[in-house]
């Protein structure tokens, strides 16, 4: 019976140490289940923000560097460059089936995903639906995700679907501890990001 008693406790420990992790989440890294737990709690809870800072592109046919500004309203972006590639000021929009980019001096453009746009219009392989969780310093709820944690259990390195992200600098945004500099990795494309400014909200509260 102590035995049996013994057995249960652990089991109960050990799910409750796994509680708040993603089921396709393999985690490592100086920081610990429960503090990560917390932390992504928190910042999930954020579907609104204002984002503003340096974008610097590197793909296969050029690269340059730009600003950007990031409004994001629950499933509604608007996401606007100035200046990556030479291409001038690109300016995307959209919500879930319905995708707009207008680039300037070519036109505007449409399509089910910014994926798509921005593939056809620009040549980048961006994935975008994964940004709206990656620039919280969180993974994409779909998909299987190796995490490294930080000693503070941030993300320090984040490795899903074909991409790897690192990121380098975090800063206190009110209650939030949110990325300021990361760095993107995928098979054709590079991306830092160097935020300036985040407000983040709670719009769905």
């Amino acid at each position: 019976m102590l035995l049996r008693n013994c057995f249960a406790l652990l089991l109960v420990t050990l799910l409750a140490g796994c509680a708040g992790l993603g089921p396709q989440e393999a985690v490592q890294g100086q920081g610990t289940a429960q503090g990560w737990r917390a932390h992504k709690t928190e910042v999930a809870a954020i579907d609104g923000w204002e984002i503003s800072g340096k974008v610097g592109i590197r793909a296969p046919s050029d690269s340059g560097s730009g600003t950007l500004y990031w409004l994001q309203r629950q499933d509604y972006y608007d996401i606007r460059l100035s200046g990556p590639l030479g291409r001038g000021a690109a300016r995307l929009t959209g919500h879930p089936g319905d995708a707009s980019l207008e680039v300037a001096n070519q036109g505007r453009y449409q399509a089910a995903t910014p994926e798509d746009l921005l593939q056809q219009q620009l040549g980048w392989r961006l994935p975008v639906g994964n940004l709206v969780y990656w620039v919280r310093g969180l993974p994409a709820p779909e998909g299987k995700s190796s995490l490294t944690l930080d000693g503070d259990s941030r993300l320090a390195r984040l490795e899903q679907d074909g991409w790897t992200v690192e990121y380098t600098r975090y800063s206190q945004q009110g209650a939030y501890w949110l990325p300021e500099r990361m760095k993107l990795h995928g098979q054709d494309l590079d991306v830092t990001l160097v935020i300036k400014d985040w407000q983040p909200r709670q719009l769905g509260r």
